[in-house]
């Protein structure tokens, strides 16, 4: 690992005393790696029958791992089947500070690659809502090809700064992750590119943009609703200090104990001097040289005003970019919009009734021009989203072409379904975006291993034709 700045082992020194010895040798050590399994496909029961990654349980993530895997996951059949998800082990501890119920709308601020979304999508329930933010488009398409991999369903993502989020989303969450971007202190570890970019001026400045964050948060949270603040460094400007300066900005606020897994795992937060907040301890940190992780820090805070009845989150009419609709023919533009709706509506109903087992009509909606799957609980304008639930597919002249997180996200409820061993074959073909034999009747099937759904092919005459997407095929190791 590269040498650490001076400056920034000077102020680890007298953070950590005389535990610094241990901390510097932990960094010399290869970083630990996790997984979780994804239980929206499959029960952590049924994974441990045919798990080879790892078999050993993180104590306070409940389907986590260690990872002990010398290949690449990422080749692995059940990593295209979105089984499992690759997660540093503390990364996963915010994400467990609280108990999350399966009922609750929940917004993930900063959210990209997905870790902690996909972790909090699989407590919740059917009619739950996920929104999971990350305002950098390239990343944001990341996060959104993993909730597509994954094959989740009541999520949205989106793609604004959190300003702009809690302005589209006023009051409407019971639960807010803030997973702030910051100096990276904890990951030197793991990415030395986070040691050449640290500076005390960065840090600051990381301070003040998460305290931004954190006020934009409150915007949206509901009353009696939670935040849970976290970062990855270990700087008391970033965490503990930006934690007590929010609750002075917000006497409304109380910081409250994490659940007791978490706590065991970790240590409790530092009282500074100026620290008016007698409970900082509440908080809680994850250093390298105490669990098996990176550097983490949390901190669960909630609202103490009375949890209001939750209506129906109501749409404002406003167009893509954020105006307010105006201008002549607005009434015939919304006449013609509705009618093209239904159309896709109808459209998209016909083919899920030839296509799956069972679905419920009334959460096939549109959204941007195509057909899309999702509660009606939920209402956001168009333009707003990045992805809006799962997406069906595209409606061309007559019929709909399917999307891939369609077969993901609702294989289980296919009426055609081709089962293939993860070392078979046919499967490795499919991987690489060939064609099969298969004995399967004509129309559009989900092709699965171990019962989760891989992707989708189209057959016609016993050969599947591959529908797997190009940018996902496997050139090796399968």
């Amino acid at each position: 690992m590269k040498k650490l700045p001076e400056k920034y082992v000077e102020r680890m020194k007298r953070l950590l005393g005389e535990q610094y010895p241990l901390y510097e040798a932990a960094l010399s050590r290869p970083p630990t790696k996790g997984f979780r399994v994804n239980t929206k496909k499959i029960s952590a029961e049924d994974f441990e029958g045919i798990n080879v990654f790892g078999a050993e349980r993180i104590p306070y993530v409940e389907d986590g791992f260690y990872l002990d895997y010398e290949d690449k996951i990422g080749n692995h059949p059940f990593h295209h089947a979105g089984m499992v998800y690759v997660q540093e082990p503390a990364a996963m501890a915010p994400a467990e500070c609280i108990d999350i119920q399966p009922d609750w709308w929940v917004l993930d601020m900063c959210a990209a690659p997905g870790g902690k979304s996909s972790q909090i999508a699989g407590k919740l329930g059917e009619g739950s809502v996920l929104v999971s933010n990350k305002i950098i488009p390239s990343r944001c398409r990341i996060l959104t090809g993993n909730v597509e991999r994954l094959g989740l369903t009541n999520v949205i993502t989106t793609c604004m700064d959190t300003e702009r989020l809690a302005a589209e989303f006023p009051r409407t969450f019971d639960l807010i992750m803030v997973d702030a971007p910051c100096s990276g202190e904890g990951m030197f570890r793991k990415e030395e590119i986070a040691i050449d970019e640290w500076s005390e001026d960065n840090v600051r400045m990381c301070a003040e943009r998460q305290a931004k964050i954190l006020d934009n948060a409150v915007n949206a949270l509901s009353n009696g609703g939670y935040i849970v603040y976290a970062t990855c460094t270990f700087s008391l400007e970033e965490n503990e200090m930006t934690v007590d300066g929010f609750l002075r900005r917000h006497p409304e606020f109380e910081i409250v104990p994490v659940c007791r897994d978490v706590e065991r795992a970790t240590v409790e937060g530092i009282y500074f001097e100026g620290c008016a907040c007698e409970s900082i301890g509440y908080a809680r940190r994850f250093y390298p040289h105490i669990g098996r992780g990176e550097g983490q820090f949390m901190a669960v805070l909630h609202s103490t005003l009375d949890k209001q009845p939750r209506g129906e989150l109501e749409s404002k009419t406003v167009s893509a970019d954020g105006r307010a609709e105006r201008g002549k023919g607005k009434n015939r533009a919304r006449k013609a919009s509705t009618e093209l709706s239904a159309g896709i509506i109808s459209a998209a109903r016909a083919f899920l009734s030839e296509t799956l087992c069972s679905y419920k009509a009334e959460n096939v909606t549109e959204y941007n021009g195509n057909p899309v799957y999702f509660p009606p609980l939920f209402k956001v304008k168009n333009g707003v989203a990045f992805s809006f639930g799962v997406n069906i597919g595209e409606v061309r002249k007559n019929y709909i072409q399917p999307h891939h997180q369609f077969f993901m996200a609702m294989g289980r409820d296919f009426k055609r379904r081709i089962e293939l061993s993860p070392d078979s074959d046919e499967l490795r073909r499919y991987l690489h975006g060939e064609s099969f034999e298969c004995d399967c009747e004509d129309g559009w099937a989900v092709v699965t291993v171990c019962g989760c759904s891989v992707g989708g092919v189209k057959v016609v005459s016993g050969t599947a034709k591959n529908h797997y997407p190009k940018g996902l095929r496997s050139l090796g190791g399968v």
